[in-house]
């Protein structure tokens, strides 16, 4: 089996480490990416991968580019940033054997993209349920764990799954599914929330989250996510096996006051989130600390984009969107003001929290 991780950042890097560290003798890992400075560390280094507070090295192949007489892949692992994702998928896809597949790693709904290029019956759905970061070149830190949801986006099932399922299970966990959109979609407002409003805010996730406000937001944004996917008729699937979508989403009454029973159990549910995944960074942020193009746009933006075909308004979503993109331009800096600022906004536009004569203890 030849595999091809695409990418070097957090995610690419843990799994390239792992991959290279518990595949057989049978099994080929090479790892591309674009990076000459990642590249060159690891190949003076190796992947250094650090968990549970201690640090190894890993040795294992990396390129910055495919060579004419390099070998088909059975599996490329597409683990670049949504941003990158085609491009990154259209370069590899020369190397991509006939029976093989892209497995795609990105937060938002990215292979319906990729199938253009490649075929559907060529591409599979992997939900990361884990974060990890490279707090410096060539070094990649695992921040909370979590395995994987395998699935294709036509709802079958793959013969090659648990070829795929037993490749990745060194990693985490790994579910098989046959409705990959429930499970992309839900994790969506996971991310529309928690990514978003941590690139905002310019922290991680246990110091946002504490926040009332805050979580308070990311019910607002995650409650238009669920709506939009309901209008589609998509059954979500409870992330982590733990988080019901279908039951975080406010309900009318919900959004109306500042406090209820209802609301208690949702903020609770938020802090465990916060307090289970503390050290979470969004790879959003990073993104633009390096100058590259954040994802926001595939994950608040298709909400948005998906909201306008079908009639339904996603107000927060959207200035969430803008404002990103507002920090990518050095046009705002991130910090806690600029979460209460979006804050201030979606109480104007959706009237949320408004009735303040109820409970307060949410």
């Amino acid at each position: 089996m030849r595999v091809l991780v695409v990418g070097s950042g957090g995610i690419g890097g843990v799994v390239s480490s792992v991959l290279n560290e518990s595949a057989g003798p049978g099994v080929e890992v090479v790892t591309l990416t674009t990076n000459p400075g990642i590249a060159a560390a690891i190949e003076a280094q190796g992947f250094r991968l650090r968990e549970g507070g201690s640090t190894r090295a890993i040795r294992g192949r990396v390129v910055t580019a495919l060579q004419s007489g390099e070998a088909p892949f059975d599996w490329i692992l597409l683990a670049t940033q949504p941003p990158q994702v085609e491009a990154a998928a259209r370069g590899a896809l020369p190397w991509l054997g006939p029976k093989g597949a892209m497995v795609c790693f990105q937060n938002g709904l990215c292979e319906a993209r990729i199938a253009k290029l490649a075929g559907a019956e060529r591409v599979v759905g992997a939900v990361v349920a884990w974060g990890a970061s490279m707090p410096e070149t060539g070094l990649f830190e695992r921040t909370s764990d979590g395995g994987f949801t395998l699935g294709r986006i036509e709802g079958i099932d793959d013969p090659r799954l648990p070829q795929l399922a037993t490749l990745l299970e060194p990693i985490g966990p790994v579910t098989l599914t046959r409705n990959l959109a429930g499970a992309r979609w839900s994790k969506l407002a996971i991310n529309c929330a928690i990514s978003t409003l941590g690139t905002l805010g310019g922290m991680r996730l246990g110091g946002l989250m504490v926040h009332r406000f805050v979580r308070r937001l990311a019910l607002e944004i995650m409650t238009e996510v669920v709506e939009v996917a309901r209008a589609q008729q998509i059954h979500l699937e409870k992330v982590s096996g733990t988080i019901d979508l279908d039951w975080i989403a406010l309900t009318a009454a919900e959004r109306r006051v500042w406090g209820s029973p209802g609301l208690v159990a949702k903020h609770s549910m938020l802090l465990a989130v916060g307090a289970r995944y503390r050290n979470l960074r969004s790879s959003m942020l990073a993104a633009i600390e390096r100058g590259r193009t954040p994802a926001v746009d595939f994950l608040n933006g298709e909400v948005v984009d998906h909201g306008k075909r079908l009639g339904i308004a996603t107000p927060v979503n959207a200035e969430a969107q803008v404002l990103v993109h507002a920090l990518a331009k050095g046009i705002r800096k991130p910090s806690l003001k600029l979460v209460h600022r979006l804050a201030a906004y979606a109480r104007l536009k959706t009237g949320s929290g408004q009735d303040r004569k109820t409970a307060r203890s949410a």
